[in-house]
C-alpha cells in the first residue's frame, strides 16, 4: 500500500476504535466538535504566519483528525461516507480543472480562477458570491467578496483608481464625523475599511495577515513597556510610556 494511503487508513482505523471505546470520543457531535475545529484552524494559521513547518505538520494532523471525525459521525447517521466525501472533492477538482483533465487551455492563474467561478455558475450556483461563508471574519470576507467579483470583471482598471476611492471614503468619513451622526460614522468607517482591503488586494497583500503581523508587533512592543517600566503603568504618563515604546523599536 502507498505510504500516504497507509497512514490515512491508520488514522481512520484509530478513529473507528476511539468512537467505539473512548468515553469522550463516543459522546462527541458535529456541534461539540465545531468550536474545537475552529481553534485548531486558528492554531494552523498561527503556525503558517510564523512559517513554523513543525507546527504546521502537527496542526494538519489535528485537522485531519477532525475531518475524519465528522465523516465518522455522518456515516453513523447514514448521511454520507468518508469515501463519498473524498470522491466528491475528486470529481469537483477534475470538473473545475478542464485545462488539466479536458481540452480547455489557460495560461495564467487568473484565468484558472475565472474559469473556476464560471464552472460553479454552470453547475447551478446562483451567484459568484454564493461560496463566501457567512461566518467568515469580516476582513477575510471583504477580501473574498472582492476577489470573487473581480473574476467577472467587476473591479477598477488601474490601482490609482483604487487609491482615489480610498481617499474619497476617507473624506466621507471625516464629513460624517463632523456631522456627529454615529450610524453614519460607522457606515463610512466600514466603507473606508472595505476600500483599503481592495487596495491591499491590488497590491497583492493579504490584509488579514498584514494586520495580524501588526497586532503581534504592537503586542511585543507593549510587553516591552510592561517589562521595562520602573513603576506601575497606571502611574506613568504617556510621554514616559512613549519613550519606552520608541526604545522597544530597536529591541523587539
Amino acid at each position: 500500500m502507498n505510504p500516504k494511503a497507509e497512514a490515512f487508513m491508520r488514522l481512520v482505523t484509530i478513529m473507528d476504535e476511539l468512537r467505539l471505546q473512548c468515553p469522550w470520543d463516543k459522546v462527541q457531535t458535529i456541534h461539540t466538535l465545531r468550536k474545537l475545529t475552529i481553534e485548531e484552524l486558528y492554531e494552523l494559521v498561527d503556525a503558517i504566519l510564523e512559517e513554523d513547518y513543525q507546527g504546521i505538520k502537527e496542526e494538519l494532523g489535528d485537522i485531519f483528525l477532525h475531518l475524519v471525525f465528522y465523516a465518522k459521525i455522518a456515516e453513523e447517521k447514514g448521511a454520507f461516507t468518508l469515501e463519498e466525501s473524498l470522491n466528491g472533492i475528486c470529481e469537483k477538482l477534475i470538473n473545475r480543472h478542464p485545462h488539466i483533465y479536458s481540452n480547455s487551455s489557460v495560461s495564467t492563474a487568473e484565468e484558472v480562477k475565472k474559469n473556476w467561478e464560471q464552472i460553479k455558475l454552470d453547475e447551478g450556483k446562483k451567484s459568484v458570491l454564493s461560496g463566501v461563508p457567512k461566518a467568515l471574519p469580516a476582513l477575510v470576507k471583504a477580501f473574498r467578496l472582492q476577489e470573487k467579483t473581480a473574476t467577472v470583471g467587476f473591479e477598477w482598471e488601474h490601482i490609482n483608481q483604487v487609491w482615489d476611492k480610498v481617499l474619497e471614503e476617507k473624506e466621507e468619513l471625516e464629513a460624517a464625523v463632523s456631522e456627529g451622526n454615529p450610524a453614519k460614522i460607522e457606515e463610512e468607517f466600514g466603507d473606508l475599511m472595505f476600500s483599503l482591503v481592495n487596495y491591499a488586494r491590488y497590491q497583492k497583500i493579504d490584509p488579514e495577515a498584514a494586520l495580524e503581523k501588526i497586532n503581534n508587533k504592537f503586542k511585543r512592543r507593549f510587553e516591552y513597556i510592561e517589562k521595562n517600566a520602573t513603576k506601575q503603568l497606571t502611574d506613568m504618563n504617556l510621554t514616559e510610556m512613549d519613550a519606552l515604546w520608541e526604545e522597544s523599536k530597536t529591541r523587539v
